[in-house]
């Protein structure tokens, strides 16, 4: 009944404290914190309570939600007269059990990508791993940009990695193990490389590079869809991808056809980061948009991804770059805001990271979904198929909109679904669950595998061939 804490029979008061625990929620994964298991130890003595919870993401605002709800649920039972909560996080692993030798020691892969060049995806990936390492996180970052490798320079390092036998070791600077084409060449040596070369550097990265044992391993693509990132793509299994981006349309148009890359090739797109998003003058704290503003957030929101945050342009950011000194690796009351924005920026993409490891997990249990004859049809794994009220599905969205992130009670008023609501189109999400569109203009509804098949899964006549995917 309460996870791993015991086997014996639970007393009233633990029941008590439990059921409380059910009505908080994890924000991402919209279970309860006891079905999701988190609670490992509970011990009451006189009113004392003390609670011991495994959770699965290093993010501080994560954690710092989820105190202030537990805390206001345990301190509102009566005879608690006392309570202490510790958290221990255990970040999960995303990679098949079958990933290649070399990889096993790291939970998981992360591309960062941009569409295009020039947006400072390599300054937002080395602040990244800067950032999720600060959070206590073992991180290690691999510099995929063999055209134009920058990851030494802003980590301050000429060493020349070591070797033994066919294995390399990454060079560690500030906590972060780093490998990188500019280690091997030299700073000032030109690299002209056809695709075939470029991706067999990608793979013996991958291969032959001794990583250790990682939470994250972030990958800095070169920019574009060629064949570096397919190669990475069927070589590596990625928990996911992050895009990065400018605010003005020309960036966020190139961008486009890299989110359709790893769309097609079912890597799940974990957020985007809009980055030179306005420059904040360090005398007058006024924010000047020199590009258009909210290009990134907008594209997030039409395709129904998560919006990671935006960095502002700071001049700190670049000197910290050329002089190999990470802001995230400076000290002081005077930060620059670009430090808290790549902080902001971590916590919210360990926390889909997790969302997504916890998934990937998961058996795939639908063949195929799709929308026919006023119905929405799911075939089954097993060829079971089912079909679906559309207004049923509707009111059973998850999402915060809907359901109250916190409780889990119902916060969606039936009156306001209209009778004829119906699904305008399907987005498979990895390979855990489908977010569907609907006709009342409602689409952040994400319907995990595991939900649909608890609530939904019954068996009713097959009828005529269904749709594609995105009927």
């Amino acid at each position: 009944m309460f996870g791993r804490k015991k086997s014996s029979e639970p007393t009233p008061q633990e029941v008590e404290v439990f059921g409380s625990l059910r009505c908080v929620r994890d924000p991402y994964l919209q279970e309860d914190l006891v079905e999701l298991d988190y609670v490992r130890n509970c011990s009451i003595n006189e009113g004392k309570v003390k609670l011991e919870l495994v959770l699965p993401s290093p993010s501080e605002s994560y954690q710092r939600d989820l105190r202030t709800r537990i805390q206001e649920v345990i301190k509102g039972i009566p005879w608690v007269k006392d309570f202490q909560l510790d958290f221990r996080v255990e970040i999960p692993s995303s990679l098949p059990k079958n990933a290649m030798e070399n990889l096993r020691g790291i939970k998981n892969l992360v591309a960062i990508s941009s569409g295009k060049g020039g947006v400072g995806k390599s300054t937002v990936s080395v602040n990244l791993a800067m950032a999720l390492a600060k959070l206590g996180a073992k991180v290690g970052l691999m510099d995929a940009d063999v055209y134009g490798p920058s990851v030494p320079k802003m980590l301050a390092s000429k060493d020349s990695p070591t070797g033994q036998g066919e294995k390399l070791f990454p060079i560690e600077r500030y906590g972060i193990k780093f490998m990188s084409m500019g280690l091997l060449t030299g700073e000032d040596s030109p690299v002209i490389w056809r695709g075939p070369m470029a991706t067999k550097l990608i793979q013996t990265f991958l291969a032959q590079v001794e990583w250790g044992e990682l939470d994250y391993l972030l990958i800095d693509l070169p920019p574009g869809t060629g064949d570096v990132q397919l190669t990475l793509t069927q070589t590596a299994p990625l928990t996911g991808a992050v895009v990065v981006t400018t605010p003005q349309e020309v960036a966020v148009n190139v961008t486009m056809r890299g989110l359709k890359m790893f769309d097609e090739v079912n890597v799940p797109i974990l957020g985007v980061v809009e980055n030179m998003s306005g420059f904040v003058c360090p005398h007058c704290n006024e924010e000047t948009q020199i590009f258009k503003q909210g290009g990134g957030e907008r594209t997030a929101n039409e395709l129904m991804l998560r919006f990671l945050g935006r960095i502002p342009i700071d001049p700190k950011l670049v000197q910290a770059g050329d002089e190999g000194n990470p802001v995230l690796n400076l000290e002081g009351d005077n930060l620059p805001s670009s430090a808290g924005a790549f902080s902001s920026v971590a916590d919210e993409l360990a926390s889909q990271i997790a969302m997504v490891a916890r998934h990937s997990k998961e058996k795939e249990v639908i063949e195929k979904i799709g929308f026919e004859n006023g119905q929405i049809v799911m075939v089954w794994k097993d060829h079971m198929e089912t079909r679906i009220a559309p207004r049923d599905l509707r009111l059973a969205c998850p999402c915060a909109e809907c359901v109250d992130e916190w409780t889990g009670a119902k916060i969606l008023e039936e009156k306001k679904v209209p009778l004829d609501v119906h699904p305008r189109s399907f987005k498979m999400i990895g390979r855990y669950a489908v977010q569907i569109a609907w006709s009342d203009g409602h689409s952040s509804g994400i319907y995990t595998f595991d939900l649909l098949e608890r609530s939904f899964r019954k068996e009713t006549p097959k009828g005529a061939e269904l749709p594609s995917l995105n009927a």
